[in-house]
């Protein structure tokens, strides 16, 4: 039930940022639709801490300013790259093991790595990511990094 009424309320608020009119109408509009919306997706079974991961919201508050913070620090690094006449980049490929358990800890991982410019995640397993850097010491810096400890603290229960 949890998950139900955070979803509508989540959607709800997106609704009415969207919107931007406070009108009675469109309030209403706005009430029904996000209980049509949840209805739908408690009938199809998708309303679920993997489906909705709200238990996780608090721990995004610190995880996601860190990364833009990250994703500053990478795109700063990959200008001075572009702009440099001699063009240093070393493109490489490294395999490492990620430290999350659980499927949303690898997921959120492995797109936190291809956010952050100058790396991709080419492959991601349950158990291995393939990881393409610009240079040698961006590819190297995912193995083993900050990033990684993050998630795993923001991940939750295995």
């Amino acid at each position: 039930m949890f998950h139900s009424v955070s979803l509508f309320a989540f959607l709800y608020l997106f609704w009415l940022l969207l919107s931007g009119f406070f009108t009675p109408f469109l309030l209403s509009a706005g009430v029904g639709s996000a209980l049509a919306v949840v209805w739908f997706a408690r009938r199809m079974d998708v309303v679920d801490s993997e489906g909705h991961p709200v238990h996780l919201a608090p721990k995004a508050l610190f995880y996601w300013p860190w990364l833009v913070k990250e994703i500053i620090k990478s795109a700063w690094d990959v200008s001075k790259i572009i702009v440099d006449p001699r063009l240093p980049i070393s493109p490489t490929l490294v395999r490492f093991k990620p430290s999350q358990k659980t499927i949303v800890g690898l997921v959120l991982h492995a797109n936190s790595i291809t956010l952050t410019p100058g790396t991709i995640t080419i492959e991601a397993r349950a158990g291995e990511f393939l990881v393409h850097g610009l240079t040698r010491a961006s590819a190297a810096g995912v193995v083993g990094s900050e990033m990684d400890r993050l998630v795993t603290t923001s991940e939750g229960k295995a």
